[in-house]
């Protein structure tokens, strides 16, 4: 590899350099605490992690001496080298280093695997690959090792809790500062923590995965909502609603058996096998098929607000962003081949019109076919091709995710980047050859005979729930005004002009903006506060002067005092600017 590949813009570069940085740290932790079992540690989006089976949890201090060990083994600048064993060799060797882990990854490799290690020094790893070539290239002053907490091995809560530490690692120390100081701001910003301050949203434990949502919360998401159902009758979508529980047969029929039968719940009905739908595919493939369609009546999109559920393990659960129960803003598009490029173009139209309004740049990803893929090549070739050629077309910059479609399709997704820099896949459209032929779908082309409609599965917000959590920390909890759960918070200075609030209060709601009158004994600096902390766009501050005058002394949420207004140019501005989504 050049000088000229030693950058973080080379991706297979950051892999090795972050995966190299987690055989350090394990081999620091092996220095200090011999009894530690290894297990496994891979390089991750930012950074890597490494899993030990560890006498006790590592604590904060145990992180500190451990950063210092790795610090030490990257001054010793050695060199990594590979070596592979026979299946027999290898499984001796690990079994003489006390490392039970290894030895049953090993066990469970297929029989032609190659099975290879990186040695490094005194330590020695099991692992594929790829690394540098020298611990001497991390940066010591460029890492740092982030949490410590519990993880299963192999993600499965009947075997072993394990310790999972966390760490990432860069070229420079400005940019690993840079990092962490986004970190501080997303824990400022964490969705969880606003949602109980706003009183938007909280989990509890008597229900796990399954959010609740407060009328301040739900004023956002049906202000989210409504949003939705204009932009998809504008792009010519009907809605429809399907059923929370279909029969089991169904998802056999649909192929989701074989793919999620392990994350869905089931229910007998009337000595039937039924299960809670984990999405909406079968459901809008049964409304597809209520009658027959002409071509001429081609594409028909239908969109559904659908809520469905799914097992989530109870340690993958994130607030809003991983739940059991959410709701999916899917749409399932019928359209002949011929009308496949337009309608790809279309949902691309759809999700970037959307996003803009949010103030959303997003980076798009094709996906192609998967490992457990159904149907024939040549389909599939042909999808990826008009997904690829869509792509093209609007001039969008994409990198290609192989082996990532879902099972029935390829996929264009859609990663949002929010104003701290990180991103989230949301929007996604997968086309799909498959479904159709399952569920024997038809339509009556222009030459009288039966033919197979070509079907696009798609969702902008992804999840409502998700959206909402990705929202809020955009945001911090400082939605604009068309979503503020309050927009306007009229604070009377004195009780003598409680009258006056409330005739403000009234003329502004009859204009549909969403008001809130305080009229607690409490000094107006209180109430400006605390105003502030619930992050309402407009305060209205109302004294003697200005119920004698009919004025209104406006503050901002953002700008601070803007002093007197009349009443009606605050009101033409702030229905301007609710009205025009700014």
């Amino acid at each position: 590899m050049s000088d000229n590949n030693y950058t973080f813009e080379n991706e297979e570069y950051k892999k090795a350099y972050r995966h190299t940085t987690s055989h350090i740290m394990a081999q620091a932790v092996k220095r200090l605490y011999p009894e530690t079992r290894l297990t496994i540690g891979p390089a991750i989006a930012d950074g890597f992690y490494y899993d030990f089976d560890a006498a006790q949890p590592f604590t904060p201090e145990d992180l500190e001496k451990i950063e210092g060990e790795m610090k030490k083994i990257i001054k010793e600048k050695l060199p990594l080298e590979r070596f592979e064993l026979p299946r027999a060799e290898a499984i001796a060797l690990m079994q003489e280093r006390g490392e039970p882990y290894k030895v049953e990854l090993i066990e469970n490799l297929p029989e032609d695997a190659i099975i290879s290690f990186y040695k490094q020094g005194e330590f020695t790893d099991l692992c594929a690959g790829p690394h540098v070539d020298s611990t001497g290239r991390i940066k010591a002053n460029a890492f740092k090792l982030t949490s410590a907490t519990g993880a299963y091995w192999r993600a499965d809560s009947n075997n072993k809790m394990l310790q999972r530490v966390y760490g990432t690692c860069y070229l420079s120390k400005d940019e690993l500062d840079a990092y962490l100081a986004r970190q501080e701001e997303a824990k400022k910003r964490d969705h969880r923590k606003l949602g109980r301050e706003l009183d938007l949203f909280a989990l509890y434990d008597e229900g796990p995965g399954f959010p609740f949502f407060f009328p301040k919360g739900m004023v956002l998401r049906n202000e989210l909502e409504a949003f939705w159902r204009a932009e998809h009758k504008k792009a010519g979508y009907e809605e429809i609603r399907t059923p929370l529980i279909l029969n089991e047969e169904l998802w056999h029929r649909s192929g989701h058996w074989d793919h999620y039968k392990d994350n869905m719940y089931f229910t007998k009905i009337d000595d039937g096998d039924y299960a809670i739908k984990p999405m909406n595919c079968p459901g809008g493939m049964l409304s597809y098929k209520r009658r027959m369609w002409s071509y001429k009546e081609l594409p028909v999109r239908m969109a559904e607000m659908g809520i469905v559920h799914r097992h989530e393990l109870s340690g993958a659960l994130h607030g809003l962003m991983r739940v059991r129960c959410f709701t999916q803003d899917d749409a399932h598009l019928y359209m002949t081949p011929e009308q496949v490029p337009a309608e790809i173009i279309g949902v691309i139209e759809l999700v970037d019109k959307m996003y803009k309004v949010f103030g959303f740049e997003y980076r798009v990803e094709l996906s192609t076919r998967p490992e457990d893929y159904m149907g024939e090549i040549a389909t599939w070739d042909a999808a990826e091709r008009a997904l690829e050629d869509a792509l093209v077309t609007k001039q969008i910059n994409y990198r290609v995710n192989p082996g990532d479609g879902a099972f029935y399709g390829p996929k264009i997704d859609f990663h949002l980047v929010d104003c701290i820099g990180r991103t989230w896949q949301c929007a996604t459209l997968q086309l799909d050859f498959q479904m159709p032929e399952r569920f024997g779908l038809e339509y009556v082309g222009a030459d009288g005979e039966k033919h197979r409609p070509v079907m696009i599965h798609r969702t902008v917000f992804g999840s409502i729930e998700r959206f909402i959590g990705i929202l809020t920390e955009h945001y911090a909890g400082a939605f604009p005004l068309w979503l503020a759960p309050v927009q306007v918070a009229v604070l009377p200075i004195t009780d003598r002009v409680h009258e006056y609030s409330q005739q403000i209060a009234d003329k502004l709601e009859e204009l549909g903006l969403r008001v809130e009158v305080d009229t607690r004994s409490e000094k107006i600096g209180y109430k400006i506060r605390e105003a502030q902390l619930q992050k309402v766009p407009y305060m209205l501050v109302l004294g003697d002067k200005e119920a004698e005058t009919g004025a209104v002394t406006v503050r901002s949420r953002a700008g601070g005092d803007l002093g007197s207004v009349a009443l009606d140019d605050f009101i033409a501005n702030v229905v301007a600017e609710r009205d025009s989504r700014s």
